[in-house]
């Protein structure tokens, strides 16, 4: 499993990089990165065949630790995944903006 820092995540999310939220849907409503789709941990295998096989996934949560877990099991799964260190709460304390309500789910 990969992980990246904000900023790599933040230039290609900008370039059009697929990324899914996995925190609870309402830590998701209360603020996530805009263009992020939500694909909460309680209803992750539901969201799997939404996936690209073709292109990385990157995988973000609050702090790193859920997105790290759910990453490696992409991987197992046969999936490009990659874990954003620091996660949505790192976003928010580096100033980059956020989105509130409920989003864009994976499936």
């Amino acid at each position: 499993m990969r992980e990246v820092d904000l900023g790599v995540f933040a230039s290609e999310l900008a370039e059009g990089a697929f990324a899914i939220d996995v925190r609870e849907p309402d830590e998701y409503a209360a603020g996530h990165v805009p263009g992020v789709r939500t694909a909460p941990l309680a209803e992750f295998g539901a969201h799997l065949a939404a996936l690209p096989a073709d292109r990385p996934v990157y995988v973000i949560c609050a702090s790193g630790n859920r997105s790290a877990w759910a990453a490696e099991h992409l991987e197992a799964a046969g999936f490009h995944a990659i874990s954003v260190a620091g996660g949505t709460s790192g976003w928010v304390r580096t100033g980059r903006p956020v989105v509130r309500g409920t989003g864009t789910r994976a499936a």
